[in-house]
């Protein structure tokens, strides 16, 4: 029933180590947003793993608050190479693109549709949600020009 001083060290040792794998085992979480002038009005990605080394799934956050804030599932951008561009062609839209998908996004009503064929023009072309250096990033175009809220 008693627990000798070397088999005391020994049990944490054990604990210590069941730690770090329990800890090691656990998933991530990554986002990176854009906003349109203010925080209240922005496109953000959150990417999920459950686990180290699991499969990523990835949601898109559409706020135009007060009035609405929604998600959305984004499909085919669970790979580690992931991008989305984002293109800007108007005051609160956004369009999106990833891979050969196009994404139209509106902040006012939180709209999200995608395109069954490429918008012919997207707008300027503002920065990008991409992996940099294993972690996800919104990276601005540089000159690219901020705009004003949706009213």
């Amino acid at each position: 029933m008693f627990l000798t001083m070397r088999s005391l060290e020994e049990v944490k040792k054990l604990a210590l180590l069941l730690m770090v794998l329990l800890l090691g085992a656990c998933g991530d979480t990554q986002t990176a947003f854009v906003s349109e002038g203010n925080s209240d009005q922005s496109i953000s990605v959150v990417r999920e793993q459950n686990h180290a080394g699991g499969a990523w799934q990835s949601t898109l956050i559409v706020a135009g608050l007060p009035q609405c804030q929604r998600r959305y599932a984004l499909q085919d951008a669970s790979t580690d190479s992931f991008r989305i561009d984002v293109y800007r062609p108007g005051p609160g839209l956004f369009i999106l693109k990833a891979g050969k998908r196009w994404d139209v996004v509106e902040l006012k009503s939180c709209g999200y549709q995608t395109y069954k064929t490429p918008p012919p023009e997207p707008g300027e072309l503002v920065g990008s949600f991409e992996m940099t250096e294993g972690k996800l990033r919104y990276s601005a175009k540089p000159g690219a020009r901020t705009g004003k809220p949706a009213q």
